[in-house]
C-alpha cells in the first residue's frame, strides 16, 4: 500500500481521531488526538512502518495548536523506503498517552526521555523512570514554563571549563 493509501485508510478508520494531515519538507505529518494514537500507530506498523526512528515531544505553550503538548513519532518503512510523522496532541492537565513500546522496542528509552524532560506519562510502559535527572528532581526542564536558568538546582554542580575543573561558588 502506498503512503497516500495508508493515510487515507487512517483518515477513514479513525475519522474522529485525525485532526489534520499536513506536509513539511516533502514528508507527510498526520495530526491526531492522543487517545487514538496507539491504534493509528498499530495500523502504520501493520502497513510496513517497521522502525520508530524517533519519538520526542513539543511544548506548544503560547504557540497555539491543537493542545499544549504533542508527542511526535517519526516512522520509517525499510521495505517501502517511506517516512511519515505522527503528532499526538494531549492537554497539559492530563498528559498521558499509551506506550508504544509493545510495537517498537526503541520506544522504551525514548518514552522515558519524554517522561523525564516533559512530564508526559506513558501508560503500560515497562519501566517509566527518569533517565536524565535524579528521581527526586522537581520539574521537567523542556517545558516552556520551566525557568531557562533552572531553579538553582545547579548551584552545587561542578563546572569544567577548558579542561580545568572549577567548583561553582555562590557569593
Amino acid at each position: 500500500m502506498s503512503l497516500k493509501e495508508t493515510i487515507a485508510s487512517v483518515k477513514e478508520s479513525f475519522s474522529e481521531a485525525v485532526l489534520d494531515v499536513t506536509e513539511c519538507s516533502g514528508e507527510q505529518i498526520v495530526h491526531v488526538k492522543g487517545d487514538g494514537v496507539f491504534s493509528i500507530l498499530q495500523l502504520f506498523k501493520d502497513e510496513g512502518f517497521d522502525f520508530l526512528a524517533d519519538l520526542t515531544a513539543v511544548d506548544n505553550m503560547n504557540l497555539g495548536g491543537f493542545e499544549r503538548f504533542a508527542v511526535v513519532y517519526h516512522l520509517l518503512s525499510h521495505k517501502f523506503l517511506m517516512r511519515v510523522t505522527v503528532k499526538a496532541y494531549i492537554n497539559e492537565k492530563n498528559p498521558i498517552l499509551p506506550s508504544v513500546e509493545s510495537l517498537w522496542k526503541t520506544a522504551d528509552w525514548q518514552e522515558r526521555e519524554v517522561y523525564d524532560l516533559f512530564g508526559i506519562s506513558f501508560e503500560n510502559h515497562p519501566d517509566l523512570t527518569r533517565i536524565m535527572n535524579p528521581e527526586a528532581f522537581d520539574g521537567h526542564p523542556l517545558r516552556k514554563d520551566y525557568p531557562r536558568k533552572g531553579r538553582t538546582e545547579r548551584i552545587d554542580f561542578p563546572q569544567v571549563m577548558r579542561g580545568i575543573k572549577k567548583e561553582n561558588k555562590t557569593e
